[in-house]
């Protein structure tokens, strides 16, 4: 079941980048979108976009960073999705390290992306609708001890 705080937001097929080959393959975010989003961003924040870093498997997510007045934000982009997120650091796997969007993230929904909040990728998995979740999916989210919003989105699972 959905909560109040999650309405508006809902699992996709592809959320976890598994898929079943019967279903075709998993949609793909526009990188160059995403790339053009990263420097208008920098451009907001007076700073420049630092390393960037396509998807590799078996992560389900682009990492790059902004550097600007206020330091360095790492900037998550979802590979199946278009949704982004911020992170205290660079790594493989995200569970709870997300962070509130800096004032500029604004940038990345007037490109077409959905901004997600910090609060919302802590949100408990047992107040999530994952319905559209495939068995495989729901055993792999177990067997790695996943337990909240962010962690489905923005992992590697091998």
């Amino acid at each position: 079941m959905v909560n109040e705080g999650n309405v508006g937001f809902t699992l996709r097929r592809g959320v976890t980048g598994f898929y079943r080959p019967n279903d075709g393959p998993l949609p793909e975010t526009d990188l160059s979108a995403f790339r053009a989003a990263l420097y208008a961003a920098a451009r907001v924040a007076e700073g420049e976009v630092g390393e960037m870093e396509e998807r590799a498997y078996p992560r389900t997510f682009h990492t790059a960073t902004v550097v600007g007045r206020e330091g360095e934000n790492t900037v998550l982009c979802h590979a199946h999705h278009p949704w982004v997120a911020f992170a205290k650091e660079r790594r493989d796997w995200h569970g709870e390290s997300f962070l509130a969007p800096p004032p500029w993230a604004h940038v990345f929904g007037d490109a077409g992306f959905t901004v997600l909040s910090g609060e919302r990728l802590a949100t408990p998995l047992s107040d999530v609708d994952t319905s559209v979740l495939t068995q495989g999916e729901c055993r792999e989210v177990r067997f790695h001890g996943i337990t909240t919003l962010g962690g489905v989105l923005f992992n590697a699972w091998d």
